[in-house]
């Protein structure tokens, strides 16, 4: 309650929306992966707006077992956040969720990715952040993960959940890469910043109140020995 207050104090003081952005429940996938009979280990790249949030959400999420902010869409050699921050490496900040399938499917991590994570409506931004790097994209590890994407976009885009179609890319085909050690568990570190306050700790409470039996309480968080970039 402490953090949701606060964030409301700071948009008063800046004349801003109680919140950044609401949640908006999308319809669950038409067409998913099925639960898994043993545990296993996939993993699917995701960029919606800065990665602090992205993967504050994701570490909340019940069947994900790590999740890591890093760069997906351009060279090795320009995966560094300094460079990235130009917007002129076709990379996207973005988080490697490493998910348990026979706990959640991609279906359902996609849902959590569309209804809380971001808004897909926006072009080349998210809230107060401006850039290709900042753009709504999928990065599918397989071709079934993707053709389970576009599926999606194109359900929910009938559904008319949002106001405008949505802007969120499929880019098969790149490298992830890790960002640098500072930028890993940024929300449970920082949680009063006042960026993380506004724009994304809103988006844990709406994780909870809108999909509870997918949130987990104890965030996942990325190990010590993941920090040392």
């Amino acid at each position: 309650m402490r953090l949701l207050a606060l964030s409301t104090a700071l948009a008063a003081l800046l004349g801003l929306p109680a919140f950044a952005e609401s949640a908006r429940l999308t319809p669950p996938a038409s067409l998913d992966e099925p639960l898994a009979s043993a545990p296993a280990k996939e993993t699917i790249v995701l960029a919606g707006g800065c990665f602090w949030g992205v993967q504050g959400v994701f570490q909340h999420v019940k069947g994900v077992t790590d999740a890591v902010s890093g760069y997906d869409g351009g060279a090795k050699t320009t995966a560094q956040y300094e460079t990235v921050s130009t917007g002129t490496t076709g990379h996207a900040e973005s988080v490697r969720v490493t998910y348990d399938p026979s706990q959640i499917t991609l279906g359902q991590l996609l849902r959590i990715y569309f209804s809380v994570v971001h808004n897909p409506t926006e072009i080349n931004r998210q809230g107060p952040d401006t850039g290709t790097q900042y753009r709504s994209a999928i990065f599918p590890q397989t071709a079934e993960q993707a053709r389970i994407a576009k599926a999606y976009i194109a359900e929910i885009n009938q559904a008319h959940v949002y106001g405008a179609p949505l802007a969120t890319r499929i880019e098969p085909g790149h490298t992830f890469y890790p960002a640098e050690g500072y930028h890993q568990n940024y929300l449970t570190l920082h949680p009063d910043q006042p960026y993380i306050a506004y724009n994304d700790m809103p988006k844990i409470a709406d994780l909870k109140a809108t999909l509870p039996a997918l949130y987990r309480q104890q965030p996942v968080l990325v190990a010590k020995a993941e920090l040392s970039n």
